[in-house]
């Protein structure tokens, strides 16, 4: 999901920066939704995609030279909170576009029943196994693999299995984020139902010494993490390429779990009751073009849907995990009710 903190990214922030003065970054409130133009589209996403040196100021000026729709990117916090702002606007919806649905909260707005079935141009070229909607509302944009990050200047010897995450030497050393609102923190949770089943909750109260904090959402916890509070930390399996390509190093690295890894795919989808089909539909065609998909790997730090995009060198200090399946939506929705008391014992 997802780039990595601005004082990290110092390297691209002018182009960042530039591409700003031709697209509308704004937080939105009711009655600027109310004012704006008929065909304007208003896109909500999560915090690193909108952000100044994120994927979105660089594609909003593409699809606006392509198409000549104006269209507004708007932050509502990590994943979970975005779709969390699309249900409580459902009767009136001020979205067009939401972007950054993945699997793991797919159940959430199937209940919720706030998302529209369109099929973009080109649908048919992506890989199968990514299409990860069978209704065919989110058309999947991008992919990665959670994994836990360690820095390797702040701790000698890193776990290599959940197990070991769990043992005292990692007593305080860890960062995760909240299920209930990231996106990261609910794949970690889908992770340890996927490694233990029945036996999640066990492994939660055993795991909580290694837990320094969790944060709201992923931005706040690799913060923390690149500020030295934590030598390991939640994230992608690719964030170790972003160091490469950006820094020039391979202090932090992406621990190959024993357990195998949860993949996390991305998807986009039309809002339901939408006023705006029209070109929203042109979006979601957008986001399977190749200009859109081009910019995926340097400014969200994923992999592209599209087969045909070259990556960039640096995603060889990129790990390929074993992929464990996704548990059923059932277990995961019943285990995201009980975490908040699981995990605070």
């Amino acid at each position: 999901m997802h780039c990595h903190n601005s004082h990290r990214f110092s390297t691209f922030l002018a182009r960042a920066v530039c591409a700003l003065g031709l697209v509308t970054i704004s937080l939105l409130s009711l009655l600027s939704c109310a004012a704006k133009a008929k065909d304007e589209l208003v896109i909500y996403a999560y915090d690193s995609f909108v952000s100044e040196w994120g994927t979105g100021p660089l594609v909003m000026p593409l699809f606006e030279k392509a198409t000549g729709i104006k269209a507004s990117l708007v932050s509502r916090g990590d994943s979970g909170a975005v779709l969390a702002a699309l249900i409580e606007e459902k009767a009136k919806p001020q979205a067009d576009v939401v972007v950054g649905i993945d699997q793991y909260i797919l159940f959430q707005a199937d209940r919720a029943d706030v998302l529209e079935t369109y099929l973009p141009k080109g649908i048919e070229d992506i890989d199968p196994s990514l299409r990860f909607d069978p209704k065919g509302r989110l058309c999947p944009y991008d992919y990665g693999h959670f994994a836990i990050i360690w820095d390797t200047q702040a701790l000698q010897a890193p776990p290599r299995s959940l197990a070991e995450l769990a043992l005292p030497a990692y007593k305080g050393k860890l960062i995760l984020m909240d299920p209930r609102s990231s996106t990261p923190g609910l794949g970690f949770l889908a992770w340890t139902l996927s490694a233990y089943g029945k036996d999640w909750e066990a492994y939660w109260r055993s795991l909580k010494p290694s837990i320094l904090t969790i944060s709201s959402g992923w931005d706040s916890g690799y913060g923390l993490f690149v500020s030295g509070e934590a030598p390991l930390v939640l994230s992608y399996a690719t964030s170790p390429a972003y160091h490469r390509w950006a820094e020039q190093s391979d202090r932090y690295q992406a621990l190959d779990f024993a357990e195998g890894h949860p993949l996390q795919i991305e998807g986009a989808a039309i809002v339901k009751g939408t006023r705006n089909r029209k070109n929203a539909e042109r979006f979601m065609d957008f986001i399977l073009s190749k200009e859109f998909q081009a910019e995926i790997p340097l400014s969200n730090w994923m992999y592209p849907v599209r087969s045909d995009i070259e990556l960039p060198p640096a995603y060889s200090r990129a790990i390929r995990p074993k992929t464990l399946p996704l548990p059923d939506a059932s277990l995961l929705s019943s285990a995201l009710e009980l975490w908040q008391d699981v995990a605070s014992r």
